[in-house]
């Protein structure tokens, strides 16, 4: 079983199984929710998780798309979107033991920030790929 929560504890979550996908993301959208140059999300399925804590609050930030907050510390907790009706996207950084965590890709590298755009040599996609559920994005 994986857990973690926000800042001040309130929204916790759990999962357990595999992850559907982990990575960083560097959408403009993501960036200004969390105001950082890019942030790491974890694909869960749904029926694999649940709420243990308080229940999030919840902005449309546009049609389809909710990113889940605490509504006392306001620390981001999740994200969902109607394109994948099947899963939650938890902010890796959350977990509570978030050195377990180890991502593979990135997404959205078109929106990437030069100032801050990671080094690695992970897989470099522009927009999202269909292990997300999207459109599908090419290699950089």
């Amino acid at each position: 079983m994986k857990t973690g929560h926000c800042l001040c504890g309130g929204i916790a979550f759990e999962y357990d199984g595999d992850t559907l996908f982990a990575g960083h993301c560097h959408c403009d959208s993501c960036r200004r929710q969390t105001a950082s140059p890019f942030t790491t999300f974890i694909g869960v399925a749904n029926g694999t998780w649940r709420w243990t804590g308080d229940a999030p609050k919840v902005f449309e930030s546009s049609p389809g798309q909710a990113r889940y907050f605490c509504g006392t510390c306001g620390a981001p907790v999740a994200y969902t979107s109607a394109r994948w009706p099947d899963e939650i996207h938890f902010y890796a950084a959350l977990l509570d033991d978030p050195h377990t965590f180890k991502p593979n890709e990135h997404y959205h590298w078109e929106e990437r920030l030069d100032w801050a755009a990671p080094s690695d040599d992970l897989p470099k996609h522009t927009g999202t790929i269909s292990a997300l559920g999207g459109e599908g994005g090419q290699e950089t």
